[in-house]
């Protein structure tokens, strides 16, 4: 399978998705699994990773039951409340539906650079591995030390990093993100996803070559086998269009051989996230 593995779905309202501000104003309506079929179609894309986008236990609900509904959904990473004492009843809900791979906290929005390797969180993602499932890790380049460390303390524990950790791109700034994403990189339980990079650029005046040191830096670090594509749609649609956003992660799959592009479109992912 070609997979997208990573974009949102969902149903606007200003109460569901207060992060959607007026400077957003282009998401401010439906995004829904018939408006991204076309898109993967035109890319040559078989499916998708459907990834919370509001962090409640029925963001989850809701994007399983698209996933039954909708076959270009393979996977479902969903929300939990890591730091809850019942997050272990909160995980068996969600785990039982056969889409469901995954969990992701919006950690980028968490006033303290050090909060994922708080003791309640913590506790939380160690519940994980008994549901065999993988944890996304969204965060801004000044939490990658935090997120170093947190690393450090789960070994055996499946890991994605989103969205390349977000560097400064509209500013060409490399350091200090480039040697944490390296070091970052060392640990072999952890991946990376291709993604969100557009937004990260100046969202009107973006070129191309603009992205290449990034890009160059992730497969250094990381390898064919443990980088994956995705889009980040709709967000992506701030700065670019779907086909804009694939044919940026060309860049780097044209300095791939042909068996590490199928690794990149599709293999990784399926192989991490354990996609039927």
């Amino acid at each position: 399978m070609n997979i997208d593995s990573h974009q949102h779905f969902w149903k606007y309202s200003a109460t569901e998705y207060p992060w959607i501000s007026d400077q957003l104003g282009v998401l401010k309506r439906d995004f829904l699994p018939g408006d991204l079929k076309p898109e993967l179609d035109g890319c040559g894309l078989d499916g998708c990773v459907a990834v919370q986008a509001r962090q409640n236990l029925d963001e989850g609900r809701w994007l399983c039951s698209l996933a039954d509904q909708n076959e270009i959904i393979k996977g479902v990473v969903g929300w939990v409340d890591l730091r809850s004492e019942h997050v272990e009843g909160q995980l068996e809900e969600l785990n039982a539906h056969p889409k469901f791979v995954g969990v992701r906290h919006v950690v980028q929005d968490e006033p303290d650079d050090r909060f994922i390797v708080g003791e309640a969180f913590m506790r939380g993602i160690a519940r994980l591995r008994q549901f065999d499932l993988r944890y996304d890790i969204l965060i801004y380049p000044q939490q990658l030390p935090a997120s170093i460390e947190f690393v450090r303390r789960f070994p055996d524990q499946p890991f994605v990093l989103d969205h390349i950790a977000k560097p400064l791109i509209k500013n060409g700034l490399l350091t200090p993100w480039d040697s944490q994403i390296r070091e970052l990189a060392e640990f072999p339980n952890v991946m990376c996803k291709v993604s969100g990079m557009v937004t990260e650029a100046d969202w009107a005046e973006w070129e191309p070559e603009y992205f290449d040191p990034f890009l160059d830096i992730v497969l250094e670090a990381f390898g064919p086998d443990r980088l994956m594509y995705g889009s980040d749609w709709p967000v992506c649609t701030l700065a670019g269009s779907y086909q804009q956003v694939h044919s940026l992660s060309r860049r780097l799959a044209e300095k791939l051989s042909v068996d590490e592009q199928q690794k990149f479109y599709g293999e990784n992912a399926t192989r991490f996230y354990g996609l039927k």
